[in-house]
């Protein structure tokens, strides 16, 4: 009989309705390795977290996490809430015994990322950083492509994360605005995304030299009422980045350029990435995230452009699309958070590690760390 994981998740908005639909839908339609129950969604909002209990099928709510870690019902935790709990909720689920699933980026910095590992391995449970787009069957082929050197020496590696919803400077503080609760601003919201797919698909970073930028400095407080005739708002200060670019060398030589913002009108979620090497190249948008372009140096010069892989078919050709449906049919945004869950429930089974582990949260959070540290010291800053 196969063995039930009831798992424990801490955060119930954005993230916490992304991986309540992950949990629900992965035994669905991925043959996983045990049972999952939904057993306790957690938040500090009771009304809150006891709607969202209701609507996202757990079935009890809490509003200590504390009481997730420590029940011995919990085989699973499943952090989604802001940055600055990841540390503590981490080192305390691995001195219970549970096996870990943390949302990015790991840590508010290098020393508390360590710390969570270090727990982990003590405890010897499964530990993942929630890094979901690894799992895009787009980027999952070009891993695979590149592995079989089918772009030759990797010369090249161009990201590009960019988004708009702080163009307004009326937007509001919140917690993603303040260092003390996120760490940083795109640099470790966004920038940490693809600084992990550059590390899954090129290789490791040598060295860095990042530029970090606030375009607005103070924002209205989210709890201050709209002023009357001749007064003013209250403003709160942004402590965080609004911006972070990346130039630096990887350890197999390549070179890598990275741009990060949450400042690009029109932009919603916007990941543009190109490798280029010495006999092709690959591009991926993901406004467009079932499809791969690929140019091959070795094709016919009256021949030669870059082709479109769209990434649905089945029998096991396209990474994890033979459990969704027939070919030509999209898969979105929240298949991501799914292939993630899927892969985790069965290496929790085996006991074995699933990229990307905490190890690999340690090392983005060197270089998010780098990045930093380069902009306060105005030079490059090694690995």
């Amino acid at each position: 009989m196969a063995r039930t994981f009831r798992v424990g998740l801490i955060g119930y908005r954005f993230m916490g309705r992304a991986h309540s639909n992950a949990w629900r839908q992965a035994p669905r339609f991925f043959n996983l390795k045990a049972n999952v129950e939904l057993h306790t969604l957690c938040g500090r909002n009771t009304a809150g977290v006891q709607a969202a209990r209701a609507q996202l099928g757990w079935q009890h709510a809490a509003t200590d996490w504390r009481e997730v870690v420590e029940s011995p019902l919990i085989d699973i935790v499943d952090i989604g809430a802001p940055n600055d709990l990841h540390a503590e909720i981490a080192i305390a689920a691995a001195r219970n015994g549970k096996h870990i699933l943390c949302e990015k980026p790991l840590a508010l910095n290098v020393k508390q990322a360590e710390a969570m590992l270090a727990a982990a391995q003590k405890a010897r449970v499964v530990h993942m950083v929630c890094h979901n787009y690894r799992r895009i069957p787009a980027i999952a082929l070009a891993k695979k492509m590149i592995g079989e050197g089918a772009l030759g020496k990797i010369l090249h590696y161009h990201a590009r994360y960019a988004q708009d919803w702080l163009v307004d400077p009326e937007f509001p503080i919140n917690w993603r605005l303040q260092k003390e609760t996120s760490g940083s601003g795109a640099n470790g919201d966004i920038n940490a995304h693809i600084i992990d797919l550059g590390r899954y698909l090129v290789g490791e970073f040598k060295e860095v030299c990042g530029l970090l930028h606030t375009f607005v400095a103070e924002r209205p407080l989210s709890d201050a009422p709209v002023p009357q005739r001749g007064s003013t708002r209250k403003m709160g200060k942004v402590t965080v980045d609004d911006a972070a670019l990346l130039i630096g060398r990887m350890e197999n030589g390549a070179l890598a350029n990275l741009e990060a913002t949450r400042f690009a009108a029109g932009r919603k979620n916007h990941i543009a990435i190109e490798i280029n090497g010495s006999k092709g190249s690959v591009y991926f948008d993901f406004e467009d995230m079932n499809r791969l372009k690929f140019f091959n140096g070795d094709d016919p010069k009256d021949r030669q452009g870059f082709r479109d892989i769209l990434v649905t078919e089945r029998s096991g050709i396209h990474p994890f699309i033979g459990n969704w449906w027939p070919p030509g049919h999209l898969i979105g945004y929240e298949h991501t958070f799914i292939h993630t869950v899927a892969d985790f429930v069965n290496a929790c089974v085996e006991g074995k590690p699933v990229q990307p582990t905490f190890e690999d949260g340690v090392k983005n959070q060197r270089v998010l760390a780098a990045v930093a540290e380069s902009q306060h010291k105005g030079r490059w800053v090694k690995l």
